[in-house]
């Protein structure tokens, strides 16, 4: 019987030593270089400054959609770039006003809380910015 639990108690701590031994190894995998399972959604990072074309142009798409958030902010001149915060903003004030427009649409006319048609603008200026998370 001692020789059972010996046993027992020794493959136990083979088992803990070995994870501590792998635990290192598989912590230096970062994310940058871990890979999502095909069909997954990545969430890619940010970028730090959008192009002040893609601003203007994702502006210009969230108007015509009828946000009067973008159509009353100014557009972006006489400079190459803008910090992406000025594009998260722009994506953030026209979903949070269609939402409210869109507010007594019936449940099967929206996504996300908002008509399709401006849900689609939405992450038509986001994609145009390279924006994936506002």
């Amino acid at each position: 019987m001692k020789s059972l639990v010996r046993t027992g108690v020794v493959a136990a701590l083979a088992a803990g030593a070995l994870a501590v031994a792998v635990l290192p190894a598989s912590a230096a995998v970062s994310a940058e270089s871990a890979r999502p399972a095909t069909g997954a959604h990545t969430a890619l990072a940010n970028p730090q400054r959008v192009s002040a074309a893609a601003y203007n142009q994702a502006r210009s798409i969230l108007a015509q959609a009828g946000s009067q958030t973008a159509a009353k902010s100014h557009p972006v001149h006489g400079k190459k770039d803008v910090p992406v915060g000025h594009g998260t903003s722009l994506l953030a004030a026209a979903r949070d006003e269609f939402r409210q427009t869109d507010r007594h649409l019936p449940p099967k006319d929206k996504k996300s809380d908002m008509s399709i048609p401006h849900y689609n603008a939405i992450h038509d200026a986001a994609r145009t910015m390279g924006i994936d998370r506002w």
